[in-house]
């Protein structure tokens, strides 16, 4: 895969190296379906948003990947407006959607950068699959969830997945992880409780951070959207956890969120 030509000075706020190189690769977008085709949370959180999302209205995917929710909404009725940083992703949307004559707008940014969308557009926006995760830096992360509460409409619905850092207690390798993240803040201030850096299908140093509840519930809070609907969802993520009140923010794989915009 040839290396990215746009300098680091050229990266967007919370936009890390690995995440442009991932955004950029062809062989990510070309085979997504494919290496995703099992993933039962994709199923689970489809039935979370057309149990919400009702009345058709206009829905932004941000990050939308190749389509698989925005092509759904698309075939009910809805006006979809796809938006992903990768290019060859919205390709792959483009296809789906010149396939089955569906009118699916596709923008290529960032979604920590969306002044071209006007206040109140959206009656909806997705966020799914740990997305918002993918934003280095917890003002950048705010950021997002700001600039979705002013793209939606009064009352519009925002859905999100997030995944849960407390969740690596559950595992010895997660331990570890909990523990070298303790001892590397001590040390690096810039590196939050909850990010992690790893190799993906030959992409080096990809970011993700993982939520913690509370700092979700209180990012939400601060954007001004408030939760409708907060699934922990189970190991599985085809369902939610069982006995939620028996330490549910440390077992919960993560959560789907439904949240409103007051």
């Amino acid at each position: 895969m040839p290396s990215s030509p746009l300098p680091d000075w050229q990266l967007a706020p919370g936009m890390t190296r690995g995440l442009w190189e991932y955004s950029q690769a062809e062989h990510i977008a070309d085979d997504y379906d494919d290496f995703f085709a099992y993933n039962s949370l994709f199923e689970f959180d489809a039935e979370v948003i057309d149990r919400h999302f009702k009345q058709p209205g206009l829905v932004v995917d941000l990050g939308c990947g190749t389509g698989r929710a925005i092509v759904r909404l698309a075939r009910r009725g809805f006006r979809c407006l796809a938006v992903d940083l990768s290019e060859p992703m919205l390709r792959v949307v483009e296809e789906k959607a010149d396939l089955d004559q569906l009118d699916i707008w596709r923008v290529q940014a960032d979604m920590t950068r969306m002044d071209w969308l006007r206040d109140g557009a959206a009656d909806y926006c997705l966020s799914l699959f740990s997305t918002i995760g993918m934003v280095r830096g917890r003002a950048h992360r705010q950021r997002v969830l700001q600039q979705v509460r002013r793209i939606l409409k009064p009352g519009g619905l925002l859905v999100l997945h997030v995944h849960n850092w407390w969740f690596n207690l559950m595992d010895t390798a997660g331990r570890a992880h909990i523990a070298r993240s303790l001892v590397r803040r001590v040390w690096n201030r810039d590196e939050e409780l909850g990010d992690r850096f790893f190799d993906y299908r030959g992409i080096p140093n990809m970011f993700l951070h993982l939520y913690t509840h509370h700092e979700l519930t209180g990012d939400l809070r601060l954007a001004g959207l408030q939760i409708k609907e907060m699934i922990p969802l189970a190991l599985t993520r085809d369902r939610p956890l069982k006995r939620p009140w028996l330490f549910g923010r440390i077992r919960a794989n993560g959560w789907i969120v439904v949240a409103e915009r007051v």
